[in-house]
């Protein structure tokens, strides 16, 4: 059985979108930086407006389905300019890194992007992350560049659906 439950943000979870945004450990793999408040608060702004949007994809908070626990975040991101496309990814909390959530949270991810009238999903991570560049090759994905996003060391992994 599913260890994990997913639902969209709503405005009341922004305490739990600030812990893992604001944390060191967390935003080392993904800005190299924590996010400020002031700027967490416009980002979370912004997700509430992209879920609205759509009834699938969007930013959903990543709870323990046992105790209710918030674990992360995980998103389904649809590129605007082109709309049969859209990224995933996820971020955990670290005391709940290394417990195979990565692989649960990308198969759902999947799951929900089948439902839609999307053709292809991207991830970005870090190319030395290799716990997640693991997990998203179970899934299907395969590199498609390594470079740099705003500055950033990424590598860029495609799946078709």
């Amino acid at each position: 059985m599913n260890q994990l439950e997913i639902c969209k943000f709503e405005g009341r979870d922004f305490n739990d979108y600030f812990k893992l945004v604001s944390n060191e450990r967390v935003m080392a793999q993904i800005t190299e930086r924590t996010i400020p408040l002031e700027e967490a608060q416009h980002n979370y702004q912004k997700l509430l407006e992209r879920n609205k949007k759509y009834v699938i994809p969007g930013s959903y908070k990543v709870l323990d389905r046992l105790t209710g626990k918030f674990v992360g975040l995980a998103h389904l991101t649809v590129n605007e300019q082109e709309t049969e496309e859209a990224e995933i990814g996820y971020m955990f909390l670290p005391e709940y890194w290394g417990r195979g959530y990565g692989s649960d949270i990308a198969n759902q991810l999947i799951t929900f992007a089948k439902q839609t009238k999307l053709k292809k999903l991207k991830a970005i991570i870090d190319p030395e992350n290799i716990p997640s560049r693991k997990i998203l090759i179970k899934q299907g994905f395969i590199s498609e560049d390594v470079c740099k996003i705003d500055g950033l060391p990424a590598e860029v992994l495609i799946v078709t659906l």
